[in-house]
């Protein structure tokens, strides 16, 4: 994080394009004029005297260290923000909302988060996984801000005391709004929902093709579960939706229950659940199975009754896709068995089981090499082999200057043949491993993608520990 940091007015003091080319970030407002932070490199009377000229008001030049700026540039005035004048831009306006969901959108974020504290409140992005802050917001303006978000979300404007969650429906995606009350006010999160699956294709979201062809034969089964494990934000609904999307004709009637809905896709049936009524998963499931579906896709198992309901409907003919939280594919049979699964149960009815990490890929622009350091792994991971040259996170302009630039999927797939049925059958997956030294573990896939340069050691290492 830059130390030199913006409040929304200040930062429309100036535009992107005069930013850039001068070098410079605005510090204060003054009786006198206006200051600015600028790269001492650029640091010139013909600069002061053209930034006056150009912006009508007497101009202070305060040079610092060039990275400095470079820094604040690239969290500040990105090319691809939308800017407004700052004779326009007030933080109460009509459309400072619309601008700020636009730039989100522009700039590929997932969620936006509205903080505030004792002294002040800010505005992250999350940005490929990680939170950056983008605004300082006063507590007054922030207080605006809360009441067009639950305006936008037709939500509660007087209760604040309790959290309240809504929902805000453009034209080109939705948005899911959460409001937490905490100490010093509300919280808001804001996820940023593509409502169109159409453009998803299980070919493009990194399945190796020997996997692809695994998994393909697993979906074209006429009955059976699919499950699809990993944490949140490992992009397990997007694999769910894309085989959807590949399932999806006028011979089937599919049927799913999501929180929320994420996705859009014509031709399927989506209900989303309500728990607060008694929508739940298994409730849902229920009623699912009086509507006469071939296909049936839970958004999560998340108890012993949804886990059993879902068995139960895979043996009287339904293909079933869900997700569950496990930190493998290997994994997932275990805590069908801790949910109360009779293990031949499970051998009969599962297709395949899929665990899917995302993992960020270093900025090409500007990844460093550093020393392989075999200290420098998990004590409890086994090193398969060295590595001439790992790379580094450095950052630069191109990549926010948090050196990572877009992810990629890694997947590991369990396929469930006659000697993993076996297993399963016997209770024996905690030797599995052992004996199948061809599968390949999520673990597997990371090092491999550290091997190849695109990744970090830091960005894989809970993937080493876990899987």
């Amino acid at each position: 994080m830059s130390a030199l940091t913006l409040t929304i007015e200040n930062q429309h003091l100036i535009s992107s394009d005069l930013a850039n080319h001068y070098k410079v970030i605005p510090s204060e407002v003054t009786e006198k004029g206006l200051s600015f932070f600028v790269d001492e490199a650029y640091n010139n009377d013909d600069h002061k005297e053209e930034l006056s000229l150009l912006l009508g008001k007497s101009v202070q030049l305060i040079p610092v260290d060039s990275k400095d700026v470079e820094k604040a540039l690239s969290l500040y005035y990105r090319k691809e923000r939308i800017t407004a004048s700052s004779k326009s831009f007030q933080i109460d306006q009509q459309d400072f909302l619309e601008r700020l969901i636009s730039e989100a959108k522009s700039l590929k974020s997932s969620d936006i988060h509205f903080e505030i504290y004792e002294k002040d409140a800010r505005i992250r992005f999350r940005i490929d996984g990680q939170l950056i802050e983008r605004y300082k917001v006063e507590h007054e303006n922030y207080l605006e801000l809360v009441n067009k978000i639950k305006i936008k979300s037709k939500l509660n404007i007087t209760e604040k005391r309790l959290p309240q969650d809504g929902r805000i429906t453009t034209d080109n995606f939705d948005i899911r709004v959460s409001i937490l009350p905490t100490l010093f006010g509300e919280k808001i999160v804001m996820r940023l929902l593509g409502n169109d699956a159409s453009h998803i294709e299980l070919s493009t979201l990194g399945l190796e093709e020997e996997e692809l062809r695994y998994y393909l034969e697993a979906v074209k089964k006429p009955n059976g579960i699919l499950l699809i494990s990993g944490p949140t934000g490992s992009g397990k609904t997007t694999t769910l939706y894309a085989t959807l999307k590949l399932l999806n004709d006028s011979v089937r009637n599919i049927v799913t229950v999501e929180d929320p809905i994420e996705y859009t896709l014509k031709g399927i049936n989506q209900v989303q659940l309500k728990e607060d009524i008694g929508l739940t998963f298994a409730s849902a499931l229920r009623s699912f199975l009086r509507q006469d579906p071939d296909i049936i896709m839970l958004g999560e198992i998340r108890d012993s009754e949804t886990a059993m309901m879902a068995i139960r409907a895979s043996l009287t003919g339904h293909l079933v896709l869900s997700t569950i939280h496990t930190n493998s594919a290997v994994g997932t049979i275990s805590r069908l068995i801790d949910m109360g699964i009779p293990s031949y149960l499970i051998a009969e009815t599962l297709n395949i089981s899929v665990a899917q990490r995302l993992i960020r890929k270093l900025c090409p622009h500007c990844k460093e090499p550093t020393d392989f350091v075999s200290e420098d792994f998990p004590e409890s991971y086994t090193i398969p082999y060295p590595i001439a040259t790992l790379f580094k996170p450095k950052g630069c302009n191109s990549c926010y200057h948090t050196g990572y630039s877009g992810r990629r999927a890694i997947y590991e797939i369990l396929r469930i043949d006659s000697k993993v049925v076996s297993c399963i059958k016997n209770n024996e997956m905690d030797g599995f491993l052992g004996k199948n030294g061809s599968h390949q573990t999520l673990s597997d896939k990371a090092y491999y993608i550290l091997s190849q340069g695109e990744t970090s050691l830091e960005e894989i290492y809970s993937i080493l520990i876990t899987s």
